[in-house]
């Protein structure tokens, strides 16, 4: 990895932790250089503008997020109904960490950053978009393998799925209970036409 590279994801990754606990708006830059040690007259010689950096910090936060999708719905040990009601079941236990490290980018931003930054808004999309994309994958080679059967189509449904789950996560960060995350999962089994024991 060269230099630059290796630079500049230090500052993403210092990013990605505080913008997770904070927000976007409400974090300074000094404080992320300080964060990545990187000295403040840097920033710019790797990111044009405070737009450039949200937008660069979102796709490398999708980047990562999908190679950890790819690895859990590319097991071959599992239905993809398995894989599916294990990555909702991922999802639990990320947004419910006592620690802000992992938590997800499009539940803390989408609402904060889309009206304010057309690029990031934009990166969002990019985001969120491929992420149900992989779920819709799943979803077909699910109805292939016998393992789901869908009353709709698998788009609509994978559409329908993560909108459900970006609101479980906003509603458990305004309640501050697990309860939105138990009538997601509910609903999803519902949806995957679950019938296993829970």
């Amino acid at each position: 990895m060269n230099e630059t590279k290796s630079v500049k994801q230090t500052i993403l990754h210092a990013a990605q932790l505080i913008v997770s606990n904070k927000g976007f708006s409400a974090v300074g830059l000094n404080e992320v250089l300080q964060a990545a040690e990187v000295p403040k007259g840097s920033f710019y010689h790797y990111f044009g503008s405070k737009d450039a950096f949200g937008v660069a910090l979102l796709d490398n936060y999708f980047d990562g997020y999908l190679q950890g999708m790819e690895k859990l719905f590319n097991a071959a040990d599992r239905s993809e109904q398995q894989k599916l009601l294990s990555y909702w079941q991922c999802w639990i236990d990320n947004q419910t960490l006592q620690t802000d490290a992992g938590k997800c980018l499009a539940v803390k931003l989408g609402a904060e950053v889309a009206d304010l930054s057309e690029p990031m808004r934009l990166a969002l999309d990019r985001g969120t978009s491929r992420i149900i994309e992989v779920i819709c994958a799943s979803l077909q080679r699910g109805i292939e393998d016998g393992s789901l059967t869908l009353e709709d189509n698998p788009k609509q449904v994978a559409l329908r799925l993560y909108a459900l789950w970006l609101g479980a996560s906003v509603m458990a960060k305004i309640t501050r209970t697990s309860t939105s995350f138990d009538e997601a999962m509910a609903l999803t089994r519902t949806v995957l036409q679950d019938t296993l024991p829970r």
